[in-house]
């Protein structure tokens, strides 16, 4: 029977369609039974007596697996085990999943072929194509082809003990040249009596191919929360068996996945950015009359204002029609119409079942460092242009008045405050009126204590110095204004002083002074607001005592003394006429309210212009790459807290460290502090240090569309995430009740390339050494206020099991040392951020090389130090995870070849562990 190629499936993830197979004619075919979400199939192989080709040669073989589609009949590559090395009869370490997506059926067969490869560094056999179920291609360059086995899914698992063994024959069916043993995966310990079933390793190490089925743990409910499924996309999965140190098996399930958020997170900030930058726009045209000087610059800046709203809309239709990606590749990272997109986001995860222990789950998140690409690095990163830029702006001339960062955000912080408290102002005005109308006393109480502690938040929020210079400002820039006192330049000491720390603004140097200016009417205008609440809060009082109420008062004015005109108002009309009595308070409130609301805004507005003034398009500029990098890093964050969510969702404790203190995310950078990275790593610095921006909600979720949503402005946002009603019900009720979560973002880097070696030698690493002591410090005051909140008895379990402090002090005396290619400041911050309950990242420039062999290395050492692993399988597992692993089909995801971007002169440079195996490594594109 001749079979056809129809594909490979190298990810797992390239399935053919199942439709037509189960609607072709009367055929139907047996579903595999399983758990939901569970994996529908995962078996283990191992050869025995295999028989050389050339006498008394040594095989180093390796089994490429091929499944045969029963309603197509076609052959379908699927993955391959790892090589091992000097043996005829090799056990493998990497076994075979089929994940619950995946179609097959009991009617579906597997093909096994055995290759004995001669030359690694080709690595050809992973690229070759086969032509027929029962005739192989010609051997290649560097392996050769040693026979074949096949058997019916249904077989295997019928099988006594659900293990068959084949025999390998060779291309035309005829000779024996050894055997191939198919087992099933169960988990736990090796059974008594099943020595037969014992295979010696070629380092003499026995370990049993039988296990013992035990009970899934609580991880294997928290895993498989159907939720994910909307968060997470295109999953590929990997299987391993590897010896413990008393010779027990453990197995491990990697798995890495897309995330939906690459492209819903950056949707819903540009849609915030166009929204907020229409507003200020419009505020800037209501401004007023200005002189021709203010004015000519105000125009200018609508100009460019305008631009780049419409750039932003350009740039949100063009991501809209990307409807259903879940990926950017690292090939894309140029892309102008994708640069708020992130590089390359997954999850990276590791599901130990262990003999020993319990099921543990370990997660990272692995991305592309947060940069603008498409901008590019000529002029330097975020952190090197953002400080040039305020420098520059502090130290010019006359065209412009300045305000330091801290106040434009108090600016933005103030106007954001105004939009959303007059509104509801309003309402809960109406609200009251509403009430008087019903003569409900209630009622009425109740909306006039929402009404006061509404107004209270309005007036307080103008109590700021700011809102009073900048309005003495804006009446200088109104025509006929005179500038008296212009800002004063610094001396060249105040100005190397700058440089670092940019000193307290004093009123003198940015705020004009203006003779004819009456600063007390300010104070009159915001103080008649309060004035006119205790009106009506006394006509309220006065209206249901009257009324045969309460005696108590529910307020008055601040003196205890009423406006005596109430006392005739209130006598000389009917008890019915309460809505009368209070409509014109009412309008007056308003009256007062609104001209607070059209001094503050135009005033606040105005010094939003002159930061956009000084330098319209570097200005402007700045913002779109700080909006491009904390959208990148925004949607790694939410997909990061999602996951810690749902894989948490059953621990109190860290619930309760989720509300009382937050959450740590810890950045591991492998950046070099060299060329462009120079650049990209000032980028992702700024970009991480933006996520104390953003907060978490927790909210029920009230239909099927489960994706956060965000909301806020550019200097506060807040991510609402909704769970489904089961899942919402089992949280704290101060989650329930809406408080805010925060993450507390740290960022570590440590540059591993020869690129690192060149900026060790001859450049300067004092950026990356700048960024960790930081970083050092705000972890440090982490831990400090987790354990200053977090309950005794927990803290107590919780250092018995984990010297935090030491593990601390190690970090820092790490980073103070300034040792080249200091890796153990990443291991040391990894391992803090894990037993913190923390969030992971992995970041080099495209999450694909670099990254790649971090976490292959970080899971090897999990299993070594918290599971058992048999320290002479070390390097082996390590081995098998990146030749074999997710993280090589990461690399052929990103640009279509099995190669990490490495070549052997590199490669020398790189320290030792993070060195992948021979034959995975050359040339290709990053």
């Amino acid at each position: 029977m001749e079979i056809k190629e129809e594909g490979t499936s190298e990810e797992g993830q390239q399935f053919l369609p199942t439709a037509q197979a189960n609607d072709t004619g009367d055929t139907q075919f047996t579903s595999i039974q399983k758990n939901p979400n569970e994996p529908q199939l995962e078996f283990i192989l191992a050869c025995k007596d295999l028989v050389a080709p050339v006498r008394d040669r040594k095989l180093n073989t390796l089994v490429q697996i091929s499944v045969i589609h029963p309603a197509e009949q076609s052959l379908t590559r699927y993955s391959s085990t790892e090589i091992v090395e000097g043996t005829r009869d090799p056990l493998f370490l990497t076994g075979v999943i089929f994940p619950s997506e995946y179609p097959i059926y009991e009617e579906t067969s597997i093909k096994l072929t055995v290759y004995d490869v001669k030359d690694k560094s080709h690595d050809t056999v992973r690229t070759r194509v086969l032509s027929e179920h029962n005739k192989d291609s010609p051997p290649e360059v560097g392996q050769s082809f040693l026979g074949y086995a096949s058997f019916k899914v249904g077989e295997l698992l019928k099988s006594k003990e659900q293990l068959l063994s084949l025999s390998l024959r060779t291309s035309d069916g005829g000779k024996v040249v050894g055997t191939i043993e198919v087992s099933v995966v169960k988990m736990g310990e090796i059974e008594d009596g099943e020595a037969d079933h014992i295979t010696t390793d070629v380092q003499g190490q026995k370990c049993a191919l039988v296990y013992e089925c035990t009970a899934p743990e609580n991880v294997s409910r928290k895993d498989n929360l159907p939720f994910l499924n909307a968060v997470l996309k295109n999953p590929v999965c990997k299987l391993y068996r590897f010896p413990t140190s008393d010779n027990k098996w453990m197995q491990i399930r990697e798995q890495m996945s897309e995330s939906v958020l690459s492209f819903h997170i950056p949707k819903e900030l540009i849609s915030l950015h166009i929204k907020e930058d229409l507003c200020r726009n419009q505020e800037i045209k209501e401004l007023g009359e200005l002189s021709p000087h203010w004015d000519n610059l105000r125009k200018n800046v609508l100009i460019h204002c305008d631009q780049m709203v419409n750039m932003y809309q350009e740039i949100l239709t063009e991501l809209s029609k990307e409807t259903g990606s879940s990926f950017k590749s690292s090939s894309s990272k140029g892309d102008k119409t994708l640069e708020f997109v992130p590089i390359n986001l997954h999850l990276q995860r590791m599901h130990v079942h262990s003999p020993h222990l319990k099921d543990a789950l370990y997660d990272v998140i692995t991305v592309g460092a947060p940069a603008a690409h498409f901008q590019g690095f000529k002029n330097g990163g975020l952190r090197k242009l953002l400080h040039r830029f305020e420098t520059e702006r502090r130290n010019t001339g006359y065209q412009f008045i300045y305000y330091s960062p801290e106040n434009t955000a108090k600016a933005k912080e103030v106007l954001s405050n105004i939009n959303q408290l007059q509104p509801l102002i309003a309402t809960h005005a109406d609200l009251l009126l509403n009430s008087a109308s019903q003569h409900s006393p209630d009622s009425l109480k109740n909306s006039l204590k929402m009404l006061s502690e509404k107004t209270e938040l309005f007036v307080h929020a103008f109590k700021d110095q700011l809102v009073r210079s900048a309005l003495l400002a804006l009446y200088t820039a109104r025509p006929g204004g005179i500038l008296k006192k212009p800002p004063s330049p610094k001396s060249s000491a105040e100005e190397s002083h700058a440089q670092d720390q940019p000193p307290p603004i004093r009123r003198q140097d940015s705020i004009p002074h203006h003779s004819d200016y009456d600063e007390e009417e300010w104070d009159r205008v915001w103080a008649d607001v309060g004035k006119s609440l205790n009106c009506v809060i006394a006509m309220v009082d006065k209206l249901i005592e009257r009324d045969g109420g309460s005696e108590e008062s529910s307020g008055g004015d601040k003196d205890g003394e009423r406006d005596p005109s109430l006392e005739d108002s209130i006598a000389s009309h009917p008890r019915e006429d309460w809505y009368e009595q209070l409509h014109p308070l009412i309008l007056t409130l308003k009256d007062c309210m609104g001209e607070v609301v059209s001094r503050a805004k135009q005033s606040l507005t105005f010094v939003l212009l002159q930061e956009l003034a000084y330098s319209l398009p570097q200005c402007l500029m700045l913002t779109l790459r700080r909006d491009i990098v904390f959208s990148q890093a925004l949607a790694g964050l939410v997909c990061g807290f999602i996951i810690k969510l749902h894989t948490s969702l059953h621990d109190p404790d860290f619930l309760q460290q989720l509300h009382t203190v937050g959450l740590i995310v810890q950045y591991e950078g492998l950046l070099s502090t060299y060329s462009d990275e120079i650049g990209m790593l000032e980028d992702m610095a700024v970009g991480i240090s933006d996520l104390k921006k953003v907060a978490f909600k927790i909210i029920e979720a009230k239909s099927n569309d489960v994706l956060p949503v965000v909301t806020g402005r550019r200097e506060h946002y807040v991510v609402e995430v909704k769970l489904p009603t089961r899942m919402f019900e089992s949280l704290p009720l101060q989650i329930k009740e809406g408080q805010l979560l925060y993450v507390y973002p740290v960022l570590f880097n440590v540059g591993i390339n020869e690129q690192q070696t060149l900026a060790e030698r001859f450049g300067d690493v004092s950026l990356q050494e700048s960024i960790n002591l930081e970083n050092f410090e705000l972890l440090k005051e982490y831990y400090a206020v987790f354990m200053e909140k977090m309950p005794p008895d927990y803290i107590s379990h919780f250092q018995e099991q984990n010297d935090l402090k030491g593990l601390l002090e190690s970090l820092h005396q790490n980073i103070q040392a300034k040792k080249r290619k200091n890796v153990e400041i990443m291991w040391l911050a990894a391992t803090i951020c894990r037993k913190l309950n923390g969030i992971r990242f992995t970041c080099c420039k495209s999450a694909k090389d670099r990254t790649s062999m971090s976490v292959t290395l970080e899971q090897c050492s999990i299993l070594r130090d918290e599971h058992q692993l048999h320290k002479d399988f070390f390097i082996r597992a390590l081995d098998c995870m990146r030749r074999e692993g997710c993280r090589i089909e990461n690399v052929l995801k990103n640009i279509k070849c099995r190669k990490y971007a490495f070549n052997m002169l590199q490669l020398m440079a790189f320290p030792k562990y993070y060195r992948p195996p021979e034959g995975t490594y050359g040339k290709a594109d990053t």
